[in-house]
């Protein structure tokens, strides 16, 4: 079984609900590649605790469609198919750039100076090779300006895209192929200076179709493309 990282939980965190969102963070973040077969008594192991916290978090991850629970108590990750795909990466943009327009009235040069922060770590987990790095560090970029909104009600919903693209970007980079094209991080940056709410969404449009849009759409042709006959 892959080792699962820990994660930084606020004080009083239940120990159910640390296991939820230890197992969630692994997935989202691309620990597990897709088609990955799971085991309570596995993550149990990785996670050094009970089968009853995770067959918890089994339950709240399958109903947000992380996790597949097939018969005979099989677990799996799922996998992509390049039409589930562009319905999840048409889903992210609109839900993004909605969150991002929304927030905007209430982004703080302390959020800017924040969110340039988490651009550097991303640019050095991508010099350094840390994948997941990336993956954590973008998300975090990203939360950050969605979640100064304080009426916001779409992180949940984003979070759940990252939960299904999660493991397929960590199947890309596995594949030799980068996910992470492109840095548009500096144009949200602009933007959010500005005040420019047209081109901020432009930015985050950007943002995603130069990223995971285009290695994952190059992995998944090549992946459904026919063998050729020899000779």
């Amino acid at each position: 079984m892959t080792d699962i990282p820990a994660i930084t939980l606020p004080p009083g965190t239940s120990d159910h609900e640390g296991v939820y969102q230890r197992l969630r963070a692994a997935i989202m973040t691309g620990v597990f590649a897709p088609d990955t077969t799971l085991t309570l008594q596995g993550l149990a192991d990785a996670l050094c605790c009970s089968q009853t916290p995770v067959r918890e978090a089994v339950r709240r991850l399958s109903s947000e469609h992380a996790i597949e629970v097939l018969e005979n108590r099989r677990m799996r990750i799922p996998a992509m198919t390049a039409q589930k795909f562009e319905e999840i990466l048409s889903l992210r943009i609109t839900v993004e750039v909605h969150a991002a327009r929304r927030a905007l009235p209430y982004v703080s040069d302390v959020a800017i100076a924040d969110m340039a922060d988490l651009d550097s770590r991303v640019d050095a987990a991508i010099a350094a090779g840390d994948q997941m790095g990336v993956t954590a560090y973008n998300q975090a970029f990203h939360r950050r300006l969605y979640t100064v909104n304080p009426h916001q009600t779409t992180m949940p919903v984003v979070e759940s895209i990252w939960l299904q693209l999660g493991p397929f970007q960590r199947q890309v980079v596995d594949q030799g192929l980068k996910y992470y094209v492109q840095d548009r991080h500096r144009q949200i940056l602009d933007a959010l200076r500005r005040r420019d709410g047209p081109m901020l969404g432009d930015a985050i449009l950007n943002d995603i179709t130069d990223g995971i849009a285009i290695s994952g759409r190059r992995f998944l042709s090549q992946i459904s493309r026919p063998a050729v006959p020899a000779g």
